[in-house]
């Protein structure tokens, strides 16, 4: 197995980890948030939070650095997309890290004590960086797809153009 090929199946691999699982936290989590009593949500958005940190952040790490493998082993428009993949995930990053993880702090002194008066307004603001983080990971995802079917579109291109070369 060549390192070019290594690379696109860890960046598949965590970039479409990475996409589902905020993916299902935008769609599921995210969603039941809106539907359950204040203390249940800020209780289970602790809870979650404790567990989810280690995870989420391998699952980030992984993605940027496979993706920045693969654009590096790449050429041409492969090697552009997956330098855009490689940014939508440092991306997804720096809107977790600077963006929900201040709130989710918030939210555990929250859960310990009470929500002040412009909780909603805050928890919106979460909401909204959540979807932005989940746009840019599954952004990503879909590029490193397109890069592995621009490689396997190659590999079924090659043989048959050096066929067709005058000797």
């Amino acid at each position: 197995m060549s390192k070019l090929s290594l690379a696109t199946g860890i960046a598949l691999l965590s970039t479409g980890l990475l996409a589902g699982a905020f993916g299902y936290g935008a769609v599921n989590v995210a969603a039941t948030f809106d539907v359950v009593p204040l203390d249940v949500r800020l209780t289970f958005h602790t809870a979650l939070m404790q567990r989810n940190g280690v995870v989420m952040q391998s699952a980030m790490a992984l993605a940027a650095i496979s993706s920045l493998a693969l654009a590096f082993l790449s050429r041409e428009r492969p090697r552009q997309l997956a330098g855009v993949a490689t940014a939508l995930v440092v991306t997804s990053f720096l809107v977790a890290r600077f963006g929900n993880v201040p709130i989710n702090g918030r939210i555990k002194v929250w859960a310990a004590t009470s929500a002040p008066a412009d909780h909603a307004a805050i928890l919106d603001q979460w909401e909204t960086y959540n979807v932005i983080r989940t746009i840019a990971a599954l952004t990503a995802f879909v590029l490193v797809i397109a890069v592995s079917r621009m490689k396997v579109a190659d590999r079924v291109l090659t043989p048959a153009r050096q066929m067709s070369r005058p000797a």
